[in-house]
């Protein structure tokens, strides 16, 4: 299953302007995350600043919470899908970066990995916690996806296995605890959201 894990990077490098394509296509009949996204800038201050982890092109997600008024800074690691964000949102900031390896130099009000941290394999999810806790600034959200139990997947895009991992909830809990994090909200297999598993988070430490 490494061997597949490994190639998430060149998968989505590969095909970036496709994803785009499905993903923009995917909202014209409207944003299925709007009522998620509402739960997470609920929780944020006016214009706050948030890390979109695996922001891929920058639609729909980070679209939608510039268009709120969020200051965004997007990490993927697309090189070309970085440029189609740059394009389309100049005003903001966009880097390409492995969310594995990332520092930076401020904290953030909200940190959201959509559809991008269940890509990563189980020890890599479980070193990313302290690092979400170091970017966080005091009180802030974050919002991931996951799967519903410890285990692998493997999906399919553009003909090529497409990896996926979770851990289980419990771990989840006690992971976000440990450094610093509430579960405001979870829920498995949302029917309003393509039954994507949704975790809701505030800092408290």
């Amino acid at each position: 299953m490494s061997k597949i894990a490994d190639n998430i990077i060149p998968l989505y490098e590969a095909h970036a302007q496709r994803w785009d394509d499905i993903r923009r296509s995917n909202t014209a009949k409207g944003l299925m995350e709007a009522d998620w996204l509402k739960r997470f800038t609920g929780l944020l201050p006016q214009q706050g600043a948030v890390l979109d982890c695996g922001c891929g092109a920058g639609e729909p997600m980070a679209g939608h919470l510039i268009r709120e008024g969020f200051q965004i800074t997007g990490i993927d690691s697309s090189s070309s899908m970085i440029g189609i964000c740059r394009e389309r949102f100049p005003q903001h900031q966009w880097l390409v970066a492995d969310m594995r390896a990332l520092t930076l130099p401020q904290q953030f009000n909200g940190i959201l990995a959509w559809d991008s941290f269940f890509h990563l394999q189980r020890d890599d999810q479980r070193r990313m916690f302290p690092r979400f806790a170091a970017l966080a600034a005091d009180h802030a959200v974050l919002m991931f996806t996951s799967g519903t139990s410890n285990g692998e997947a493997i999906g399919t895009f553009e003909g090529q296995p497409l990896y996926h991992s979770s851990l289980a909830p419990e771990e989840y809990r006690a992971l976000l605890s440990e450094n610093g994090f509430d579960a405001v909200q979870y829920v498995e297999n949302d029917p309003h959201c393509g039954n994507h598993t949704i975790w809701l988070c505030r800092k408290t430490s």
